[in-house]
């Protein structure tokens, strides 16, 4: 069964000095100011459309790697995925870095980084982001 998940953006302004809300509508969690600076300069407290993809990645990896591995014999006891998405004005997203380190009982670390690297071609997001190049560190610890 396919599932639609919504979110929605308020924006004010022009881009420069103007901000927005981003809505989470499908799971309510909350709203999230955003804003030019947010994204192109520091954070301060706001977030940005690469973190939300950094998000996005980070998860639907975690749960790739997860069901590969447990579709391997080797099921995870922790895997911590950490996206990083740079932007770069006038260009766009230029690059993921995904880096995972994962505890996996009964798995030798070529074992790891094979299970690794699939998860990384084949999760759904890795997919729908396949003009970006994206890389990968994987170290089980």
């Amino acid at each position: 069964m396919a599932t639609t998940r919504t979110a929605h953006t308020v924006w004010e302004g022009e881009l420069l000095k103007g901000s927005g809300i981003v809505t989470f509508d499908s799971s309510g969690i909350g709203d999230f100011p955003v804003s030019w600076p947010a994204r192109a300069e520091q954070a301060n407290g706001k977030t940005s459309p690469e973190e939300l993809i950094a998000g996005a990645h980070s998860s639907c990896y975690s749960m790739a790697l997860s069901h590969g591995l447990a579709g391997a014999g080797t099921p995870p006891t922790r895997l911590e995925t950490r996206a990083e998405v740079t932007f770069q004005p006038g260009e766009g997203i230029t690059g993921i870095h995904l880096t995972v380190r994962g505890e996996v009982p009964g798995l030798d670390k070529d074992g790891f980084a094979a299970a690794a690297e699939d998860a990384k071609k084949n999760c759904p997001v890795s997919q729908a982001l396949t003009g970006t190049t994206i890389t990968l560190t994987a170290e089980l610890v």
